[in-house]
């Protein structure tokens, strides 16, 4: 049986999207797309006594509203994909004790959305499975702590710094035919350009986000005005400069362009630094704002280029570079 990948792409025919549950945190629902997501917390400890426990109470949270839309229990999903930031999967791990089905845990950092989307389509596609959940959290304490450090440090930022996004995203997926579909994937190669400051996360992942756009052009014969729009993950300013003038300088035509790091925050009145990432950076905008728009025939092919650095704190000491990756979905309305 030849393989349905074109290059590092394939189309998919049979993966609709079903419900999706938003959650998010104070600085997150105070910004432009707060309206937008289903729940708000007012404090970083969403009422439990750490900041680990609160991401995984967002992510229950977000699974919960997800489910309840369509009036399901966790029994009756086939699969469940999901990643975050902290080391093992902490938060999707430690939830998945709860849901008793089959579970996968996947990490791509900050791609981890559009990764989970995509190998849930695949599986969908193909026949395995009829339903299954994508699911993605990050909390800004607990990758701060993890990453760079604790917040109560109280350490000096650098201007290029991004804000890890306090949130979570459930997204049901099936083969029944809804109003919004998966149309396509392209997995991403994992790009290193060099760039070791972890305080620099956008100059570091805009190559990855360049080489998977111009690969899922070429794989399906596209380009920027073949979509309503196209959003990288977060690259936020920085790194959304940087891509446009990489894509530029190949000639290459950009409209239609954002970058959820951007779209999530008022960088001019909140205190975001460069602005938005983390996994549940890409995910609140595209389900939370973007995904209506799909259902309302607002727009009618959305690409979301998710990125991650594939950074450690342990290689970060040792002076190593930041190998980072980039995954693209394809959106479309079911006309």
């Amino acid at each position: 049986m030849s393989s349905r990948f074109l290059g590092n792409s394939i189309k998919f025919n049979n993966v609709y999207i079903v419900s999706t549950g938003t959650t998010c945190g104070p600085l997150e629902f105070q910004g432009p797309l707060g309206t937008y997501f289903d729940k708000g917390f007012n404090d970083h400890h969403c009422g439990e006594d750490s900041f680990e426990k609160a991401e995984r109470k967002m992510l229950r949270d977000s699974l919960d509203i997800c489910l309840k839309r369509e009036k399901l229990k966790y029994k009756d999903i086939d699969i469940y994909l999901g990643g975050d930031l902290m080391n093992q999967n902490t938060t999707v791990h430690y939830l998945a004790r709860e849901i008793t089905k089959p579970f996968i845990g996947i990490y791509g950092a900050c791609s981890s959305f559009a990764l989970s989307m995509g190998l849930s389509s695949l599986l969908i596609e193909a026949g395995f499975v009829n339903q299954a959940i994508a699911m993605v959290s990050s909390h800004n304490a607990t990758a701060e702590r993890q990453y760079r450090y604790p917040v109560e440090y109280g350490v000096q930022k650098k201007p290029t710094t991004t804000f890890t996004a306090t949130g979570a995203v459930s997204t049901l997926l099936t083969h029944q035919p809804t109003q919004v579909r998966v149309e396509s994937l392209t997995l991403g190669r994992v790009i290193d350009y060099s760039q070791d400051d972890p305080n620099d996360m956008g100059r570091a992942m805009a190559p990855a986000a360049f080489d998977t756009i111009t690969t899922h052009f070429q794989d399906l014969k596209r380009s920027f005005k073949d979509y309503d729009l196209v959003v990288t993950g977060d690259l936020s300013t920085y790194g959304h400069q940087i891509l446009k003038e990489m894509l530029q300088r190949q000639k290459i035509d950009v409209v239609h362009y954002n970058d959820c790091g951007c779209m999530l925050y008022d960088t001019q009145k909140q205190e975001v630094f460069q602005g938005g990432s983390g996994c549940a950076c890409s995910a609140l905008v595209t389900m939370g704002y973007l995904y209506p728009q799909l259902k309302e025939k607002k727009l009618k092919r959305v690409l979301v280029v998710a990125t991650g650095a594939l950074l450690s704190p342990m290689m970060s000491a040792q002076k190593e570079s930041i190998p980072c990756v980039a995954h693209a979905i394809s959106l479309e309305v079911v006309e």
